[in-house]
């Protein structure tokens, strides 16, 4: 996967469309990630061609993994299976480990994905993962900084632009493009996108230009 680099990113705002949204504990309105409009794109070139780019960021790995559309199919409702599978190819591909990455974009399109996702990297041990919120590790200077521009529920969640909204995103982290939300010292990202619950996931591994 290293002879590809995204060469440029850019996002358009959204727009936030929370009118007709309700509560459904124990999820309230603000664990909901808002459905709008947004738009988000990234250029890709070979490494050859990536080389004479200035801040290139280089493509190090991905991973695809699919889990049960239906929750009645699932043997367990807490456990992100396709989510661990994804991360374990990316990460071989990439050949680094999970401790390896300095921030994490993940898809939190509700609250309570957010410590399921980082148990599913092998972050938090089962049934842990809320400790990275109390603890304040996913802060932008904690030990797994995530979502660092607010994530889909403070960013809002275009659907299918969220994936590449992720990717232009932790680019900025990269390239040392994002001001006040910079992770410091920021070189490797995780981005994560999900479809269906956790029924299909993709993961990349982004590094920044040496």
């Amino acid at each position: 996967m290293r002879d590809v680099a995204i060469i440029g990113a850019y996002a358009a705002p959204v727009r936030k469309q929370a009118a007709g949204i309700r509560d459904m504990a124990p999820s309230r309105l603000f664990d909901c990630s808002p459905i709008c409009d947004g738009a988000a794109s990234v250029v890709l070139a070979a490494e050859e061609l990536a080389r004479d780019c200035d801040n290139a960021v280089s493509v190090r790995g991905a991973g695809l993994a699919t889990d049960t559309m239906s929750f009645h199919d699932r043997s367990d409702l807490l456990n992100l299976e396709g989510s661990r599978v994804a991360v374990e190819r990316a990460l071989e591909k990439a050949e680094v480990a999970i401790e390896d990455l300095d921030l994490y974009e993940i898809h939190d399109a509700f609250t309570v994905m957010a410590p399921l996702i980082l148990e599913s990297f092998g972050l938090y041990p089962r049934g842990e993962g809320w400790r990275a919120s109390v603890d304040g590790e996913i802060a932008l200077e904690g030990r797994v900084p995530i979502s660092t521009f607010g994530g889909l529920k403070a960013r809002g969640h275009p659907v299918g632009a969220t994936g590449l909204y992720q990717l232009v995103e932790a680019t900025h982290q990269l390239r040392g493009e994002a001001a006040s939300n910079q992770v410091p010292g920021a070189r490797r990202a995780l981005v994560q996108n999900m479809g269906g619950t956790g029924s299909l996931i993709v993961v990349h591994i982004l590094e920044a230009a040496a």
